[in-house]
């Protein structure tokens, strides 16, 4: 009897367990809304982290009235070497936005992206430090949430790009040329892009660089504010969402295809109406133009990709 007790024991705790790794999430979180200044708030916000144990690696304002403050640990760092491709996870993104009279302070979910990215850990050390530094009123994002196997296998439609799908930007020599060529074709902020932050994965030849995207001329579709007014448009902001990476791994320069980099932020956006995917249907191919001239590619050639 006591035997099959234990037994019964186990499974109830087995799937209780599995029950919250089940557990739906959303993209983002609300820190805190106040009606203080953006810049003061995103200073708050920069000496928040640092007290927190996390290195502050840049920061930039999209557009008016919204900051970007981009931050790592050693954690996230040490994750990111475990997994493939796991530089996309390794920087975690905060947000000071205006939004009529008040401020609000959001962050992207770890937890959220350790799945969607499908990193070695759930990041729930870093999502706990981040609460306790920020605060943590609630997730935010789509009207519902999704699981962590939504997200590891996560597409918007059939036919859509998952996260193994990524786009090759450029192709060099070696690593040490790639990084070089990246951090060239943004140091001249060719066709409007431009550095926010870099981060060197330790023990593994894989770098990311988080990227501003300001370009208004032929391809206007991939501006960052162009994007947002068109998909950001809910009382509280996604504007963590931004900005956007390229990673350097190995001899190559990548990008998530922005099929899934916007969907997975936003899986609950129509596909059709006002405030729809139909408005950035350029969107995908113009951030993809944008990038791979910035990354040194020879946009006639990775098309094809």
């Amino acid at each position: 009897m006591k035997r099959k007790i234990l037994i019964l024991a186990l499974v109830l705790a087995g799937a209780a367990k599995a029950h919250a790794d089940d557990a739906a999430m959303k993209p983002f979180i609300l820190a805190w809304k106040d009606n203080a200044d953006v810049a003061a708030t995103a200073a708050s916000v920069t000496d928040k982290l640092k007290g927190a144990g996390f290195e502050v690696v840049g920061s930039y304002s999209p557009y008016p009235g919204a900051m970007v403050v981009a931050a790592t640990d050693d954690d996230m760092k040490n994750v990111a070497a475990k997994s493939q491709f796991g530089a996309y996870g390794a920087v975690e993104r905060v947000a000071i936005t205006r939004v009529g009279d008040e401020t609000q302070v959001s962050y992207s979910n770890p937890r959220y992206y350790a799945a969607a990215y499908r990193m070695a850990s759930d990041l729930g050390s870093d999502a706990d430090k981040l609460k306790q530094a920020l605060g943590g009123v609630a997730e935010f994002g789509p009207k519902d949430g999704l699981t962590a196997d939504d997200l590891h296998s996560y597409r918007y439609m059939f036919g859509m790009e998952e996260f193994d799908d990524p786009i090759t930007l450029a192709e060099y020599p070696d690593y040490q040329k790639a990084v070089a060529g990246v951090e060239k074709g943004l140091a001249a902020h060719t066709m409007g892009v431009s550095k926010v932050y870099r981060i060197d994965i330790p023990g593994k030849e894989e770098t990311v660089f988080g990227v501003a995207i300001d370009n208004k001329g032929d391809n206007e579709q991939a501006n960052d504010q162009y994007i947002m007014k068109e998909i950001d448009f809910k009382p509280l902001r996604s504007t963590a969402h931004l900005p956007y990476e390229m990673v350097v791994s190995g001899r190559k320069v990548y990008t998530l295809s922005a099929r899934f980099r916007i969907a997975v932020d936003f899986p609950d956006l129509s596909m059709m109406g006002s405030n729809s995917f139909m408005n950035i249907m350029s969107s995908p191919d113009a951030i993809r133009t944008v990038l791979s001239h910035a990354a040194g590619g020879d946009w006639s050639v990775v098309k094809g990709n």
